[in-house]
């Protein structure tokens, strides 16, 4: 049966001593406006217009297509990125971090799995978890082949002079990754050095000064050419002059040449070697 809680004098309800009980319930806002918000909104607004100057049923209908149009929008987008997302499956990534101090941080790797948690995207790189929004650049494989490639970092301009010889010794990097390198080659105009005047001590590169004393004068870029899986030849960073030498032809070196039944090689080229 109904509890009378007051009595109604001239449209004004009188209080009574009678206790109400009510339950408050708290719910959790969302930063996204739904569709059931709206619709919330729009009944509070219906509720509290004008009564002189309502709105009508266009504006209302007007305002829900707008909203519904907008809730599309916002459903593709969202599909869109989970897509691309999906696509970076075992592709080389930049990703942008803070660390603990502010300041800004670059980690590159491989994604490994994409992680949906709701309507959050997740990339997972070297074992941690990113958010879509720190993605920074796509990498594309070669790129990192060519960077882990090894080389000769710094220039080399060397002056031999025969009547003081000298080593020449020069700094190599000798790669990373799929293209490391373990052993390197000089070549000087199409010859290749003896591997006993040529010497790799961890990071440095040695010509030997006997060899160099078996050139004429003149200016010579000799091409190093590293042992990794793409055989990788520097022909440009190291430039040799030599300087009062009394030798007036290039040494001829020895011919690798093939037994008689099997010929030359269909090139018809002959590989020198100097000694």
């Amino acid at each position: 049966m109904a509890e009378i809680i007051g009595s109604v004098k001239e449209g004004i309800l009188e209080q009574t001593n009678t206790a109400i009980t009510t339950t408050n319930k708290t719910k959790l806002g969302s930063s996204e406006l739904g569709k059931d918000a709206f619709l919330q909104l729009l009944v509070c607004q219906m509720q509290n217009q004008d009564p002189l100057n309502p709105s009508t049923d266009t504006e209302f209908v007007s305002q829900l297509a707008t909203f519904s149009q907008l809730e599309e929008l916002q459903n593709l987008t969202a599909s869109t990125d989970k897509s691309q997302a999906f696509s970076l499956v075992g592709k080389d990534v930049i990703l942008n971090a803070t660390d603990s101090n502010g300041r800004t941080t670059y980690i590159s790797g491989t994604v490994d799995f994409i992680n949906m948690s709701k309507s959050k995207v997740q990339l997972s790189v070297n074992g941690e978890l990113y958010d879509m929004s720190q993605l920074y650049t796509v990498v594309d494989k070669n790129y990192i082949i060519e960077q882990g490639r090894p080389k000769v970092p710094d220039k080399v301009n060397f002056e031999f002079d025969a009547n003081k010889p000298s080593d020449l010794t020069f700094e190599v990097n000798l790669g990373e990754g799929e293209t490391v390198a373990n052993q390197v080659a000089v070549i000087i105009n199409n010859l290749i050095l003896d591997s006993k005047h040529v010497s790799l001590n961890g990071n440095k590169l040695t010509i030997s000064k006997d060899i160099l004393s078996a050139l004429p004068n003149g200016e010579y870029k000799p091409a190093i050419v590293f042992n990794d899986a793409l055989y990788t030849t520097v022909s440009d960073q190291v430039h040799i002059k030599v300087v009062n030498s009394g030798v007036t032809s290039m040494p001829s070196g020895e011919e690798n040449k093939e037994s008689e039944n099997t010929g030359n090689d269909e090139n018809g080229e002959i590989e020198d070697t100097l000694v």
